[in-house]
């Protein structure tokens, strides 16, 4: 079982929020490469505009999914307006 976690783009922000995000994008990105080492997250990325959009990531598991969540500076400085994780079956099919 994977999990899905989804980082929705809050409606009602301001550019001043997406310069924050800008700004916290270095931290964000070297917290997600040290995690990706363990190969914990699969895919991760944000919609054709994140601004309004947000952004989701495939994770090997639920719990991989909440420490990583837990930690990335999007989180724990504020500027996710929310976040969801949901638990997921997909039918996987061999690559060509």
């Amino acid at each position: 079982m994977y999990a899905v976690s989804f980082y929705d783009a809050d409606p009602d922000a301001g550019p001043e929020h997406f310069q924050r995000l800008v700004d916290t994008y270095p931290r964000h990105k070297a917290y997600l490469d040290e995690f990706a080492k363990d190969g914990d997250v699969l895919m991760i990325g944000t919609f054709g505009d994140p601004a309004s959009q947000g952004s989701m990531a495939i994770f090997r598991s639920r719990e991989a999914a909440e420490r990583f969540r837990d930690g990335d500076p999007f989180m724990t400085e504020g500027l996710v307006y929310r976040s969801r994780i949901l638990d997921w079956d997909p039918a996987v099919f061999a690559e060509r």
